[in-house]
């Protein structure tokens, strides 16, 4: 008994106990784990798809004025596509979405993935590639991060900057920027 306790509490003993400790939590720190039973469900509307107020009246003798968010009529789909599965399974649909006020979303409908560590939407100009292929293409040309994924789960919309053209980029990734593989993606294809 007194060896063990002896043992126990040798120096050496003792440093493994915590660098083994400080690897588990470190490990539960970057993998989170916890996430694969967490599902976040996120619902929004499209902006601007309901009209909230009238529109003005207008006096018999003046002629209304075409402005180009009354020219649009409202949000107009410019591209969209379904989402493959990489590195978990993902589904859904992701439309790139012109709103009446000439500013551009990128919109996930019915998505559903694991959830997980720092996952981003980005707008690439990758190809989508089926299997392992393409679980890592996505940041090896051009694309710009529209930020954290809201939800794993459900509808949201993700805003472009204002700088960005749409029409440079032609997919879709939720995108795991702990690990630098796509979860799942979409081909663009244009409307």
């Amino acid at each position: 008994m007194r060896d063990v306790r002896k043992m126990l509490t040798s120096p050496l003993v003792i440093a493994m106990l915590v660098v083994v400790a400080g690897g588990v939590g470190f490990g539960l720190y970057w993998f989170q784990p916890w996430k694969l039973w967490q599902d976040k469900t996120v619902e929004e509307a499209l902006p601007g798809s309901v009209e909230t107020t009238a529109p003005p009246a207008v006096a018999p003798s003046e002629e209304p004025s075409e402005s180009p968010s009354s020219a649009a009529g409202g949000p107009q789909t410019l591209a969209s596509g379904e989402l493959i599965s990489h590195e978990h399974a993902t589904s859904g649909t992701v439309k790139l979405v012109r709103l009446s006020d000439g500013s551009h979303v990128v919109r996930l409908e019915n998505l559903d993935t694991s959830n997980g560590p720092d996952l981003r939407v980005w707008l690439t100009d990758a190809p989508v590639k089926q299997g392992q292929a393409g679980w890592h293409v996505f940041d090896d040309g051009k694309y710009v991060s529209l930020g954290k994924l809201k939800g794993n789960k459900g509808s949201q919309n993700y805003a472009l900057p204002r700088d960005v053209n749409p029409s440079s980029y032609s997919s879709v990734s939720i995108w795991c920027d702990r690990f630098d593989v796509s979860f799942g993606a979409a081909e663009l294809a244009r409307a």
